[in-house]
């Protein structure tokens, strides 16, 4: 007999209105239930699964070959089939206890009625069907009224029988209070009777649908038994069988019912009956969740929380976060990363043992045939080799157990498939988790290199926000067209070199770049032909050399001719560096510093290159404007060629920060002792004052918080005069510490200035140190000292060593930063999961605006002007300023 198919563009589509839950009622419970579950053995003897047991065969097959006795069908297509157990007590569902607590305060104990007026009912009942036809949530929002208002009456309106205050002593059981405070248990029969009285009407009031929600459903008389599928047992190597932990439970619900039944039916005195049902009610609740506040959690011998029901659904592991959103994927590599500044931007050094393991699905043709062909002879062990071959029907040849490769190298025709290995030029998507931006997945150009990591350029760490003290990343093979496509053209690094968060440059120049870049271009850097030719190759510059800025006594040329070399002969630029003094009236090309970089049609006429100029996340600067003016490829090209230059100058110049680097003379000591006892002075009489009652509030503040802000004050002055002095006393000609710091390659000076002179006031949660014992920080104290020191003043530098109270403040500080770095960290991971789930419909439409899934208009242009800033400037599409002065020239 032919069955008939309807065509799919035939079967009319339904829109999905909303979805409703519901509680299963005994009967249903028992009507999709194939048998009652009244043993808690699984297996005989044989092995084989017991008959009305937990295992058995009527819920659904879990063993290979063998059919299911209800619907016939093998472990890989039978769906599985409940079972139920006859509970010999009612119990209660533990995760229906607030709503069986709100029904029970809301209903009259005696006739089940709502505790509002007759005529007050009608009104709630007009009101509720008005808000249901058209605001649901409104609705919602009436039934907790009327719960409220109904659970505060005392008297019955329907029968004058007096209410009681119902009182839950989590986690599920429930305490009448009657007249004298007296407290009476509700047992899980006398809640089901009750709740049984709660007419249909009443219930809708609540919020509840009876026609798929009774009350009396949430207390259980029939427990359904999940599938064997959704708790398969495991045979162990040594042949033992294991269970799953859901089966555990199970058994114990079973034995417990059993035992309950048992006593009833032979008349067991009340207290084993009420030990037994608790035992049950037990059972039952860590079944359903097994982390109930006020519930010993359910455990295996070996001390292991037992996995129930809400455990395999909630939290990060769980079917909804781990497994429907949670992504596994095949092609992929992971391994520890490390640096290679020889790589361009746009690649990633991938160790061969990796490339061998990768493939690259490349349909053969007419045009490639014979290298294919090359590839399979020289099979998977091989590099560069093939690890599979797939033919036109569809089956897929594992080279490995080929005997005969040239055979079916031969074989090879139009419109097979060949997965070869991972080889240069192939486009792949590198990945740093945390992934917080568009820029923490990237793609690169496989470099295929010798060695056990990948291999990054130093300049893609800071959008990976990567280092290299051990760090991960992940590598993604992209195994369709389109998808390499679109990894080459959206997501190669040099397409990101803008950041679309600021618009400036996210991949820049970082440390020894920094450092190499400010002593070429520094006016002091002079060098020969020989300098200057091996500075070029490495940059691998083609072309003819400048003429040399010096011809006698001998030529030699400046760092600021190399880099013009490699800019675009029609830019033009002007920033300060970030080495500038601040002079009160800057000078421009005339500074005495050389801190004003000015380029002129390609010109690199004065100014030293540091992170100002070429830094990482520095937007306006000299690799901004190039990449915005010149294109990503230009971009890509300076940043691959320029920066290599610096770090070979730094090569041969040599940069070694010894101590010696952070040398002050004495007379810096004497003035920062002078400066510290004049401070300490001002603080003593605050203090006088404070405690004479003479000290004035400042507005908004409380005496002691005056005091403490006057403090504070007078110390942060000390700590910016140190720094002032470090400045002073150390310079970028004699000091490689003072290079770094000014430079913007590391630090800054205010980290100097600690390291060689004043550490200065240590805070923890942004205030002075003042938890202690018994009215002080530490015992070396006296009681009530607030002065400097006392409260967290470090005045020794970390180049001659702390004192002992000293480095407790210290490490009190740092303690404190450490702490609010992790709490950091996860408050906004997970702002950005909710934010995520919030926004995740929202998107930008082909016309501009940006939309919802439904298609409703958040806004009618992107951010209000539709430009990304990696584009614009400033949001504005043409910089006139920059246009007006090129034109001039």
């Amino acid at each position: 007999m032919s069955q008939v198919v309807t065509p799919v563009a035939e079967v009319p589509l339904k829109k999905i209105k909303g979805i409703k839950f519901g509680i299963l009622s005994p009967d249903i419970i028992r009507k999709m239930s194939v048998t009652q579950i009244v043993t808690a053995d699984t297996y005989d003897e044989d092995g084989m699964p017991i008959r009305s047991g937990l295992m058995d065969r009527r819920l659904g097959s879990i063993e290979p070959g063998v059919r299911c006795e209800t619907c016939g069908n093998t472990m890989a297509h039978c769906p599985g089939h409940f079972g139920h157990i006859e509970l010999a007590r009612p119990v209660i569902h533990v995760l229906f206890v607030k709503h069986i607590y709100n029904i029970l305060r809301a209903t009259c104990r005696e006739c089940g009625r709502l505790l509002l007026p007759p005529e007050e009912i009608e009104r709630y009942k007009r009101r509720l069907e008005r808000l249901k036809k058209h605001w649901r949530l409104l609705a919602q929002k009436l039934c907790d009224q009327i719960l409220k208002r109904a659970s505060k009456v005392t008297v019955c309106p329907h029968c004058n029988a007096p209410q009681y205050k119902i009182k839950l002593e989590k986690p599920y059981t429930f305490y009448e209070e009657r007249e004298g405070g007296a407290l009476v248990r509700l047992y899980p029969t006398d809640i089901r009777s009750r709740l049984e009285k709660v007419p249909d009407d009443d219930l809708r009031l609540l919020g509840y649908d009876p026609e798929v929600a009774r009350p009396e459903w949430m207390v259980l008389t029939v427990l359904p038994v999940p599938p064997t599928c959704v708790r398969p047992s495991i045979t162990l190597e040594s042949g033992i069988r294991s269970e799953d932990d859901l089966t555990h439970k199970l058994v114990d619900i079973i034995r417990t019912n059993q035992k309950l039944k048992e006593n009833l039916e032979s008349g067991a005195p009340q207290n084993i009956i009420d030990d037994l049902w608790s035992l049950l009610q037990y059972h039952i609740a860590t079944y359903f969740d097994n982390e109930l506040p006020g519930a010993p959690q359910a455990k295996h011998r070996s001390q292991r929380p037992l996995k129930t029901l809400a455990q395999r659904l909630k939290g990060k592991e769980g079917r909804f976060r781990g497994n429907l959103s949670g992504k596994r994927v095949d092609f992929s590599a992971r391994t520890v990363i490390s640096p290679d500044p020889n790589l361009s931007i746009n690649e990633v050094g991938v160790p061969i043992d990796v490339a061998k393991i990768l493939t690259v699905p490349e349909r053969v043709t007419e045009y490639n045939i014979e290298e294919l062909r090359e590839l399979v002879i020289r099979g998977p062990d091989q590099y560069p080799g093939a690890n599979y071959v797939i033919r036109p029907d569809g089956r897929r040849i594992d080279l490995r157990y080929v005997k005969d490769r040239h055979a079916l190298a031969q074989q090879l025709g139009p419109g097979w498939i060949v997965e070869r290995h991972l080889r240069d030029g192939d486009i792949v998507l590198f990945n740093r988790q945390p992934s917080l931006h568009r820029m923490s997945m990237m793609g690169h150009i496989v470099r295929v290199l010798p060695g056990r990591t990948f291999r990054l350029h130093l300049c893609v760490c800071p959008p990976y926000n990567a280092d290299f003290d051990g760090d991960e990343m992940n590598l993604h093979v992209p195994q369709t067209e389109e998808a390499r496509a679109e990894a080459r053209l959206l997501c190669l690094v040099q397409e990101h070199i803008l950041s679309p968060r600021y618009g400036g440059p996210i991949i820049g120049a970082t440390q020894d770049y920094i450092t190499g870049a400010y002593l070429l271009t520094r006016k002091d850097t002079l060098l020969t032909k020989e300098q200057v030719c091996k500075l070029l190759a490495a940059a691998k510059y083609v072309g003819d050399l400048p003429e040399p800025a010096f011809l006698k006594p001998k030529e030699l040329w400046t760092g600021k001719q190399l880099v013009s070399l490699f800019l675009p002969k029609d830019i033009f630029f002007e920033m300060k560096a970030a080495v500038c003094n601040k002079c009160a009236e800057c000078r421009k090309e005339d500074c005495p510093f050389d801190s004003y970089i000015k380029i002129v049609k390609g010109e690199m006429v004065c100014g030293v290159l540091d992170k100002n100029a070429i830094g990482a996340q520095k937007p306006e600067n000299l690799l901004h404007r190039i990449t915005l003016e010149y294109g990503t490829d230009v971009g890509r090209d300076f940043i691959d060629r320029v920066f290599r230059m610096f770090l070979r100058y730094l090569d041969y110049r040599g940069f070694t920060m010894g101590l010696d680097s952070l040398d002050v003379p004495s007379e810096a000591y004497e003035e920062l002792k002078k400066l510290y006892d004049e401070a300490e002075a001002q603080i003593r009489k605050l203090i006088e004052e404070y405690r004479a009652g003479k000290l004035e509030a400042l507005p908004g503040y409380t005496i002691e918080e005056t005091l403490e802000a006057r403090i504070t004050e007078i110390l942060e002055v000390v700590r910016t005069k140190a720094t002032e002095m470090a400045g002073k006393y150390l310079d970028v000609f004699t000091s490689e510490a003072m290079i770094m710091a000014k430079s913007g390659a590391r630090a800054n000076i205010l980290n100097i200035a600690q390291m060689c002179l004043c550490l200065g006031p240590q805070t923890v949660r942004g205030e002075r140190i003042k938890r202690g014992y018994r009215n002080r920080t530490l015992p070396v104290f006296e009681p009530g000292d607030i002065g400097a020191a006392a409260r967290g003043f470090v005045f020794s530098c970390l180049k001659k060593g702390l004192k002992p109270y000293e480095f407790f403040f210290h490490a009190a500080s740092g303690r404190d930063g450490l702490v609010d770095t992790a709490v950091r960290t996860a408050q906004s991971g997970y702002m950005q999961r909710r934010l995520i789930n919030a926004l995740q419909d929202v998107y930008v439409a082909y016309d501009g605006t940006v939309r919802t899934s439904d298609g409703s208009i958040v806004q009618f242009r992107y951010g209000e002007d539709g430009t990304d800033p990696s584009r614009s400037y400033h949001g504005k599409s043409v910089d006139l300023n920059y246009v007006v002065s090129k034109v001039l020239g």
